[in-house]
């Protein structure tokens, strides 16, 4: 090989050689800011749930689990979800204006949703006597409501999840929005109760007061409906959650939650969820309450019905692995939700 060949040789081997350590430079350095940014969000994520974090009391802790003590990770777990209006207070606290109650199963990777309509008349334990379900937060706050729910349904109320209107708007407005199907075209009112959202049916890409407007609205259908539509956004909100283009968007959403919301769930605990989304969307149940309206005793309540109310205790204590599973059940109010099967996307889920 003649000596100017040899030159050109090692010359190109040696540009070749510092493309690599340059491409490993960029690699590394990637790999680091990556790195730095989800150690950022993890300190940022720490110091919002720190914030957010409010336990319920020792003395007021649920009786049906007894003395177990349950964790997210590897139990079957319940969380109620508490939405209140802040703007509507009474008697020092505001009413719910949305509960549901979600069961999570690691084992089977699932999870269960009932909505429970707002005007359920049900017993009150804080009070003594039966009024409407969302008067219970009103009447003695967070433990009031989960009180109430565990007496209705005869499950215990591991954790719980409070948000008012600015979380639930800022979470979807620092999401990028979220596409959902809206059922109708409507002039709806805004977290002030204005009318100024319009609403336009079809599948729409809604920000967050757009979508608040869509979970709260029950003047086009009934208390059902609206459940139906809080799961049907609940799930596209977990679709964007979990998809990689919001990745970016985990910081603002952070933020989004952090004095808006109360919660008795630890950041572990809070994490230990993620487990969920790993491969994706998992099985979601959508479960309604059965019932008829009822103007007998002058304003209007919800009676729930006592054999459907009992078939949706016992579903979800067999999802908790607290009774062997009921799969025999009647699950005529249940809807697969996280499913890709045609046949379990119905019309008439939402």
């Amino acid at each position: 090989m003649k000596r100017r060949d040899y030159k050109k040789m090692k010359k190109k081997r040696s540009k070749t050689r510092l493309a690599i350590k340059v491409g490993l430079l960029v690699s590394l350095t990637a790999l680091l800011a990556i790195a730095a940014y989800g150690l950022s969000l993890r300190n940022q994520a720490e110091q919002a749930v720190d914030r957010a974090y409010e336990a319920v009391p020792a003395t007021q802790k649920s009786e049906i689990r007894g003395e177990a003590k349950v964790e997210p990770a590897k139990d079957n777990v319940s969380v109620l979800l508490i939405g209140v209006d802040d703007s509507d207070v009474r008697q020092g606290n505001s009413r719910s204006d949305a509960l549901i109650v979600a069961t999570f199963n690691p084992e089977e990777k699932s999870v269960k949703m009932l909505s429970i309509p707002r005007d359920s008349y049900v017993y009150i334990p804080k009070v003594g006597y039966k009024d409407r379900i969302n008067h219970a937060h009103a009447f003695g706050g967070t433990h009031a409501s989960i009180e109430t729910v565990e007496q209705m349904l005869d499950i215990p109320i591991d954790y719980y999840v409070k948000m008012n209107f600015n979380a639930f708007i800022d979470v979807v407005d620092a999401l990028g929005g979220i596409e959902v199907e809206v059922p109708y075209n409507r002039l709806e009112k805004d977290e002030n109760d204005r009318n100024t959202i319009q609403l336009k049916k079809g599948l729409q890409k809604l920000d967050g007061r757009h979508a608040l407007a869509l979970a709260r609205t029950r003047m086009a259908d009934s208390d059902i409906e609206r459940g139906k539509r809080q799961q049907m956004i609940m799930q596209a909100i977990i679709k964007e959650m979990i998809s990689v283009k919001s990745i970016g968007k985990y910081g603002d959403v952070i933020e989004a939650v952090g004095d808006n919301m109360k919660t008795d769930l630890t950041f572990k605990e809070m994490t230990s969820f993620w487990e969920y989304a790993k491969g994706g969307m998992p099985k979601m149940d959508s479960l309604n309450l059965k019932g008829y309206d009822d103007w007998s005793k002058g304003p209007y309540y919800y009676q729930l019905d006592k054999n459907d109310l009992e078939n949706v205790s016992q579903l979800l204590k067999a999802h908790l692995g607290l009774i062997p599973d009921s799969s025999s059940l009647t699950d005529s109010n249940s809807n697969i939700i996280g499913s890709t099967d045609e046949s379990a996307d119905g019309s008439d889920d939402f």
